[in-house]
């Protein structure tokens, strides 16, 4: 499981699979949604809801494309060129 989900050694954001980086991309996101829909009736499982997405992202959603961007850079050697 953490080499699924293991972070990089050569990748500031990103992951050592793809599949992993958009596992844990999907988690962030049904997080998000869990703490969006939820604001109003559970404010503090909302925060907490939302806090675990940006665990789960590493940072914000921005950081989390940037780790998906290196991630197939490194598994496919796009060097030197722009995907």
């Amino acid at each position: 499981m953490t080499q699924l989900l293991g972070k990089s050694p050569s990748g500031l954001f990103a992951t050592q699979t793809v599949t992993g980086h958009v596992i844990r991309g999907a988690v962030a996101n049904a997080l998000l949604f869990l703490a969006i829909g939820k604001q109003h009736l559970h404010p503090v499982a909302s925060l907490l809801a939302g806090l675990l997405a940006l665990v789960a992202m590493r940072g914000c959603p921005v950081c989390w494309t940037i780790g998906l961007l290196e991630t197939i850079r490194q598994r496919y050697g796009a060097k030197g060129r722009l995907l």
